[in-house]
């Protein structure tokens, strides 16, 4: 992977354009998630919108993926092709999506819960949204990856849930992958250090049972080894000042559900490492 490509203060506003492309697109889709609906229907829905807000699909095309979301539902934990196949109560959908606008990409994720879920299916979700912040919180200016990386796997694993090792988050700029990557597991002060200008997608993908994944033929859809739920959240967070600075945000998708709730109480709710 090349060299970490450092922002401009300019530069950030405009990814945080492109950022909030996504969060609105999200926050759209989150009105329409619900039994009997398909992920091919979403995926027209957001390859509209994302181009109504003058942005382009980020993820359309790029290594000849065919749709502008990742759809993953229940055992999938992320790359799943937006399919006919309707959506079920009780199942939890993870959408991941993309933007380019002004140059720069947006990108994160979101998983959703449909109707009534198994209680310990729940908890999976509010674990992994839990670690998502507690990771960014270690996203601080002479902090390394190995402290993200590990604030995420020791929230999770306290928890019992496997931590999936071969896909991470990564940086974010002109191209949608770049330098650093960032894991979800690893040891403290271990790394790239953190310094002001960086931007990166951290994305806690977890699985309620072992952290081994396979891949289906389609050469896309990542499963759990075991068959059981994956859950995935992924925010755009730029090192400002010294500290993290959400890019996108949630707060779209609570507003469309009737959830009280803010990225502000997030931050002071997730669990302190120690």
């Amino acid at each position: 992977m090349s060299a970490i490509q450092i922002k401009s203060a300019e530069e950030i506003e405009l990814m945080r354009e492109s950022a909030l492309v996504v969060s609105k697109t999200l926050g759209m889709l989150a009105a329409e998630i619900k039994p009997g609906v398909t992920g091919l229907q979403l995926d027209k829905l957001a390859e509209t919108f994302i181009r109504d807000q003058g942005a382009e699909p980020g993820f359309l095309g790029m290594y000849d993926f065919p749709n502008t979301l990742n759809i993953s539902p229940n055992a999938q934990v992320v790359h799943g092709i937006p399919n006919d196949t309707p959506f079920e109560e009780g199942d939890i959908i993870s959408v991941d999506c993309g933007a380019l606008k002004n140059g720069f990409y947006g990108d994160h994720a979101y998983t959703f819960p449909i109707g009534e879920v198994a209680p310990e299916t729940l908890k999976l979700l509010e674990v992994t949204k839990e670690s998502l912040y507690v990771g960014i919180r270690e996203f601080r200016a002479g902090n390394r990856v190995g402290d993200v990386a590990w604030a995420i796997q020791d929230h999770c694993e306290k928890h019992g849930y496997g931590v999936v090792r071969e896909l991470v988050g990564h940086g974010l700029g002109r191209k949608l992958h770049e330098a650093p990557e960032m894991p979800n597991y690893g040891k403290r002060g271990r790394g790239k250090k953190f310094v002001d200008g960086m931007v990166v997608a951290i994305e806690p993908m977890i699985n309620r049972g072992t952290r081994r994944i396979r891949q289906l033929r389609d050469g896309w859809t990542i499963l759990t080894a075991d068959g059981q739920p994956s859950a995935h959240f992924e925010h755009d967070v730029a090192l400002v000042d010294g500290k993290p600075e959400l890019l996108s945000t949630f707060a779209y998708i609570y507003e469309a559900l009737g959830i009280e709730s803010d990225e502000e109480t997030a931050f002071r709710a997730a669990p302190l490492t120690t």
